[in-house]
């Protein structure tokens, strides 16, 4: 049986690098992968962006309302079968989509690799993060460094250059001048109780 893998980390970890390199090495190899990102993910259209420069187009955008089991299951009919499937940003996933995705794994036998952050700049769980931490066969976390030096756990939301602790969920990264800041706790909260 294969398995489903959610490998989180904060902003800047290397996910999407990550998962391009395992892209690269399952298809080095003769295997085909199937990309997948969540539509919500406005940041580079039908691509993958790694902030190292790289990109890769995707093979499918999910919107909230598909079925993803359904989709590979057309995908596989239609154009090849696959050996693993990638996803990034897979926070942006609907819970029912991460049950689609256990699914396959078990199902269909397709080892599925997810990643994604684990909670946005409020320490709030996403809802596709939430689900896959209690589904997934395995968990590991991506690591980085706050810019005091700290391990970063958190992301901190900036706009116009400033941390930010209200507003919506959901902000992309460098779209309306939102940026985020990977921030261990100490600064977390030091820039939370300087506002």
């Amino acid at each position: 049986m294969s398995k489903l893998y959610f490998r989180y980390g904060a902003m800047n970890s290397g996910k999407s690098t990550n998962l391009m390199q395992v892209a690269y090495n399952y298809e080095e190899r003769g295997m085909k992968v199937l990309l997948i990102k969540p539509s919500t993910d406005k940041k580079g259209g039908d691509k993958l962006l790694s902030r190292l420069g790289v990109q890769r187009k995707v093979d499918l955008l999910i919107e909230d309302e598909q079925n993803i089991y359904d989709e590979v299951n057309r995908w596989q009919e239609t154009k090849y079968n696959i050996d693993c499937i990638l996803v990034d940003e897979v926070q942006f996933l609907k819970s029912h989509q991460i049950d689609e995705l256990f699914k396959i794994a078990v199902v269909l036998n397709i080892p599925v690799i997810c990643y994604g952050l684990r909670t946005d700049f409020k320490m709030q769980g996403f809802e596709g993060s939430t689900r896959l931490l209690l589904l997934a066969h395995s968990i590991e976390e991506l690591k980085t460094i706050c810019k005091c030096g700290r391990k970063a756990v958190l992301n901190g939301r900036k706009i116009n250059g400033k941390f930010v602790f209200e507003g919506k969920q959901v902000a992309i990264d460098n779209v309306d001048n939102v940026e985020y800041e990977s921030l261990c706790g100490h600064c977390y909260f030091k820039y939370k109780n300087e506002n």
